[in-house]
């Protein structure tokens, strides 16, 4: 199943209609937004997935931090997690799960959140992660439909988790980067978030499952602009690119290229491993943010300052084409 099989079956469903629904199936965003008052917006999210590490304590702290990043990328705050949790209870150790559990809740108390409950099921496949509430001013969310002409566009980690992730089960990566990659995945966006609020932006995402070629195009798309990625510009895990020439990709990346290709003019000078890492399917990336130029150097400097360091401008809006990107 591919972005494509996801829409068609989201477009289906009936559309709900409420004046205080913000953010719905009419408006898909990384989550749902409802104002409760002129004040007060909660922001709702679901996240799980199979584990993508082999320590059950970090595969609970990534999958934690993927789910609660969609509400840092619209600039909120999580309030209450609920675990999600389908779990083979007759072929694995329950202390496998109890370390998960004891991975994810760290995040979210680091996250200032509260595990206020959740669901669990037998299934033969493990997967974990989190539902999530956040709270926002309706006025102060940020949406990815909001990416204006001239803006810059900043990423605060780097690319290449889908494949070096790949190389990790194949046993082709050593351990100090399969450390640094689930460390990267580990990290909550929430101070990337707490400082694009102070500046001041005009929208974000977070770039998770189908990739930066994929989230930059649903931004283009809702913003109604264009964007341009200076690929030399963009942050990507160095080992990435060997992976990928090696073959190590992904199924995801390649449902990935196959959807989004047609929003995407890329140049021939691109190398082919480079445009595998920009359609490589991302787990707990990085915020992709779309501001002022005015701001862009500022915001830059003030996310490396607090350790986000591979924060990087890796592109800018453009009026025209509408809905596309183009990779230089």
């Amino acid at each position: 199943m591919g972005p494509g099989d996801l829409n068609r079956a989201i477009c289906d469903l009936p559309q709900m209609a409420d004046p205080n629904l913000i953010r719905g199936l009419a408006s898909p965003d990384d989550a749902g937004v409802y104002k409760i008052s002129d004040e007060l917006a909660i922001i709702q999210t679901i996240d799980f997935f199979t584990p993508i590490v082999d320590d059950p304590y970090t595969f609970g702290q990534i999958a934690a931090a993927n789910a609660l990043s969609d509400v840092y990328a619209m600039g909120g705050k999580p309030l209450t997690a609920m675990n999600m949790v389908c779990f083979p209870v007759k072929s694995m150790d329950i202390e496998v799960l109890k370390t998960i559990l004891r991975g994810g809740v760290d995040k979210i108390l680091e996250a200032g959140a509260l595990l206020v409950g959740g669901h669990s099921i037998e299934d033969d496949e493990l997967k974990y992660g989190l539902s999530v509430t956040g709270t926002v001013h309706p006025k102060r969310l940020v949406t990815n439909s909001g990416a204006k002409a001239g803006d810059k566009l900043i990423l605060t980690k780097p690319l290449g988790t889908g494949i070096i992730s790949t190389a990790v089960k194949a046993e082709m990566a050593d351990a100090e980067t399969a450390a640094r990659v689930a460390d990267s995945m580990a990290t909550l966006n929430k101070k990337a978030a707490e400082l694009m609020q102070e500046i001041g932006i005009h929208a974000a995402t977070d770039v998770t499952g189908f990739g930066l070629i994929g989230h930059t195009v649903q931004m283009a798309e809702n913003s109604r602009v264009g964007v341009t990625i200076f690929s030399a510009s963009v942050p990507v895990f160095p080992e990435a690119a060997g992976f990928a020439e090696q073959g190590l990709c992904p199924a995801g990346l390649h449902r990935n290229r196959e959807f989004y290709s047609p929003s995407v003019i890329i140049d021939d000078k691109v190398p082919s491993y480079t445009q595998d890492i920009f359609f490589d399917p991302q787990t707990s990336g990085g915020l992709l943010i779309s501001l002022a130029p005015s701001k862009a150097s500022r915001l830059k400097d003030k996310l490396r300052q607090a350790g986000i360091t591979e924060a990087a401008i890796i592109g800018e809006v453009t009026r025209q084409p509408r809905g596309k990107v183009t990779v230089r």
